[in-house]
């Protein structure tokens, strides 16, 4: 395949291109999903293209098509002129002239590290998981929703560059998960293990399932789902707020992932999910308290962006987003690195699949742990403060400034420890406020990466996977609303 990629940039040069890279591709999934005991959906698609990327008058151009080894090798010289022939047409209605950051081609392979191939494991086996799982979700009379899941996806990528490049790339990743609904006092309240919407995720093979014990904790996420239907509500007002790791993923990926996604920075990016407040000339000023780290790791053990090389050919790497709460860096490609003066790219250039041109994407960004454990850390919280987890519903405007999110579950901490259970938490706040009231953050222990299946950016949509990292922390004067 990599004869089909190095085929495809040759003629796309030979037609006129300035610049060329190709991707050839095959990406395998695999979803089971058990519904209230019945086989919701069992689907394992399977598909394989090639994508042809040019520069040319300073115009990006893109052609893609799907085939197989023998086909892509013949269709590859037409798909690489039609590339260029759309740079050539679209020169004419460009503002200013593409341009990007040098890279040195590699030539190289990388492969996610694997224990247990997931797709080895039988489809029978698969499905008695389910079943299992599921016969520890039942015996409620409030539940009225049981769902219990896998997801696998396995993409490997081919990828020549006019600078040299060949790579070839293995990425894998394994996620599941639970939930369960119920239906009770006037209301109805769901609880997700290990995280909401579909589970968790990581970089890796059926030792990620096996890892999260969905039978052991069934019947405790059954019963959490039936309690909080009797739970008081989360009272409204200004207390201090400790979020869990969960809650905290997609408070990471909202107010600090996307708005420092540097094509959105200066506009590119606004159809989706709007622009950003993190503008350039913030860099160097308080983004958070001092306590605050939010680290970018596309080579982080687990990460679903983990992985040797992006859709650009640049190397993976490791930088502060924030450091020691100081605003410090970007997200960011071959094209749009210059924009910051910055001489290289952050290597966050990715594409959904071949059929796609790469944009900037968040990689995998966390928040660094601190010390102690949350025991500690409950023992040295007021009365009345809330432990809230698990993403229930979230908003965030157009600048990604102002927020409102809620979590499935909360407790109100009594006596240094978690007292009674409250439902439906809802949190507002700005971002940097937000950020700057952080005054304690748990130890490595407490830490744990968070995967993000489902991001979806650009026009069209494509949907990118990443993980986030943290562990417990405490944020002061959080307002509440109900």
């Amino acid at each position: 395949m990599m004869d089909v990629a190095q085929k495809a940039v040759r003629e796309a040069l030979q037609a006129g291109a300035d610049q060329a890279d190709a991707r050839v591709g095959r990406i395998s999934k695999e979803d089971l999903v058990l519904r209230n005991g019945a086989l919701a959906e069992a689907s394992a698609p399977d598909d394989f293209g090639l994508g042809v990327r040019v520069i040319k008058d300073g115009c990006w151009g893109f052609a893609a098509a799907p085939g197989n080894a023998k086909d892509l090798m013949d269709v590859a010289p037409g798909l690489a002129r039609r590339a260029v022939k759309a740079a050539r047409d679209l020169a004419a209605t460009r503002v200013k002239p593409v341009s990007q950051a040098p890279e040195t081609g590699q030539v190289a392979e990388w492969m996610t590290p694997v224990e247990e191939d997931p797709f080895a494991v039988s489809l029978a086996d698969k499905i008695e998981l389910l079943h299992s799982v599921d016969a520890q979700l039942q015996g409620c009379d409030e539940t009225v929703a049981r769902e219990v899941g896998v997801s696998l996806r396995r993409e490997e990528q081919w990828q020549a560059s006019g600078e040299g490049a060949a790579l070839h790339q293995i990425l894998l990743r394994t996620g599941a998960g639970l939930s369960s609904t119920a239906r009770a006092n006037g209301t109805v309240q769901r609880r997700s293990y290990p995280a909401s919407f579909g589970g968790n995720y990581q970089s890796g093979g059926w030792e990620v399932v096996r890892k999260m014990d969905l039978v052991g904790n069934a019947r405790r996420i059954r019963d959490e789902a039936r309690a909080l239907c009797f739970a008081d509500r989360c009272p409204a007002g200004e207390r201090t707020l400790i979020l869990g790791g969960s809650q905290l993923c997609l408070q990471i990926h909202e107010s600090v992932g996307h708005p420092t996604e540097l094509d959105r920075v200066f506009g590119h990016e606004v159809d989706l999910a709007g622009s950003s407040f993190a503008m350039p000339d913030l860099l160097g000023s308080r983004y958070g308290a001092e306590r605050v780290n939010l680290i970018a790791d596309s080579t982080v053990p687990g990460g679903l962006d983990t992985r040797g090389f992006d859709d650009d050919g640049v190397a993976s790497q490791r930088w502060p987003i924030v450091n020691e709460g100081i605003f410090s860096g970007y997200l960011t490609s071959r094209e749009w690195a210059h924009k910051v003066g910055d001489e290289r790219s952050r290597g966050c250039s990715r594409a959904e699949s071949w059929y796609d041109p790469p944009i900037v994407r968040i990689t995998n960004l966390s928040l660094m742990p601190g010390s102690g454990s949350l025991d500690e850390l409950l023992a040295s919280t007021e009365d009345g403060a809330i432990f809230a987890d698990t993403v229930r519903s979230w908003s965030i405007d157009q600048r990604r400034l102002n927020f409102q999110f809620t979590s499935e579950i909360a407790y109100e901490v009594q006596g240094g420890k978690l007292g009674r259970m409250l439902r439906q938490p809802t949190y507002q706040g700005s971002t940097p406020d937000f950020w700057r009231s952080c005054d304690a953050i748990c130890g490595p222990e407490a830490w744990e990466l968070w995967g993000v299946p489902n991001c979806g950016k650009g026009n069209p949509m494509q949907v990118a996977e990443m993980s986030h990292g943290a562990a417990p922390a405490r944020f002061r004067d959080v307002t509440f609303v109900n």
